[in-house]
């Protein structure tokens, strides 16, 4: 190319040498943050009004937060939630084998149990096993109103119900294994066992936590319906106060403060727990 037309051709624009001198402008988002203004507006008049709402009589609220009544009912209430978790899923553990078996026999009565109990409300179970005795006057000779009380019949039908969900989520965690993996370690010539504990359960777990703990915070809460059978739970104590006081409302938030910090606190744990078997995995980050 000859020298005259090198110097026709016009010369380039200068170019950053870094690409951090070019300016960038982020994408402005009104729509999102007006949004954003008229959320935080609403929280505040509707917290506002909670507070200053004089109904709600929080001077109430703090005398019976911590009275003798409301702690001997809500230490019923943590009590049953983790008797009818442990119970529930340890029979929810075996109707999940049952499930998973090559036996038809074990496969049709787990399936059987899971349909029945997901079925019926768990108010109806409990008023069911509230009136055994009109079904069942004795059960192994003994009178079955001195063998089942209010606590027993809460604790075995929230148990039996509970125990249909747990089926479910465990049988769940243990189908997301990827069977290569158990095959492998057939092949390694490990046993059974060690299979479970240390190839099956460890990655099984990733898929328990999550739905265990809603369930876990769900019974905790569902024990509130114990009080239709007179189990003096957090609800049941609360009610016999302002069944006295007539202040209905106060009490009612006494209750409502309290699930909501003990929910609060399962929340945390459970992110823990989470955390903990998701290790190793993309969840962890």
């Amino acid at each position: 190319m000859s020298s005259d037309t090198l110097a026709k051709i016009p010369a380039a624009p200068d170019i950053p040498e870094r690409a951090d001198a070019l300016q960038i402008v982020p994408q402005r988002r009104f729509g999102q943050w007006t949004a954003a203004v008229v959320v935080l507006a609403l929280l505040g008049l509707a917290v506002n009004s909670v507070v200053r709402n004089k109904a709600f009589q929080w001077d109430v609220v703090a005398d019976y937060f911590t009275s003798d009544s409301v702690l001997r009912g809500l230490w019923l209430t943590l009590w049953l939630t983790a008797v009818v978790m442990v119970l529930g899923f340890a029979l929810g553990t075996l109707l999940a084998a049952f499930r998973l078996s090559a036996n038809p026999v074990l496969r049709s009565v787990s399936w059987g149990y899971v349909w029945l109990f997901r079925s019926i409300p768990i108010l109806v179970q409990l008023l069911l096993w509230f009136n055994i005795g009109a079904l069942y006057p004795e059960l192994f000779g003994v009178k079955t109103v001195n063998l089942l009380g209010p606590v027993e019949v809460a604790i075995v039908g929230l148990t039996l119900h509970e125990a249909a969900y747990a089926a479910e989520v465990v049988r769940g965690g243990i189908l997301s294994v990827d069977r290569g993996q158990i095959e492998a370690a057939q092949a390694l010539g490990l046993s059974r066992w060690r299979r479970w504990r240390r190839i099956v359960l460890p990655q099984a777990m990733r898929s328990i936590v999550p739905p265990a703990g809603n369930m876990l915070i769900g019974t905790l809460k569902g024990t509130s319906i114990v009080s239709v059978i007179a189990v003096s739970d957090l609800l049941f104590s609360v009610q016999l106060v302002y069944h006295r006081t007539y202040q209905v409302i106060p009490l009612l938030m006494v209750a409502t403060v309290w699930y909501t910090v003990v929910t609060s606190v399962l929340g945390v744990g459970q992110y823990f727990v989470e955390k903990h078997y998701a290790r190793g995995s993309e969840r962890a980050r």
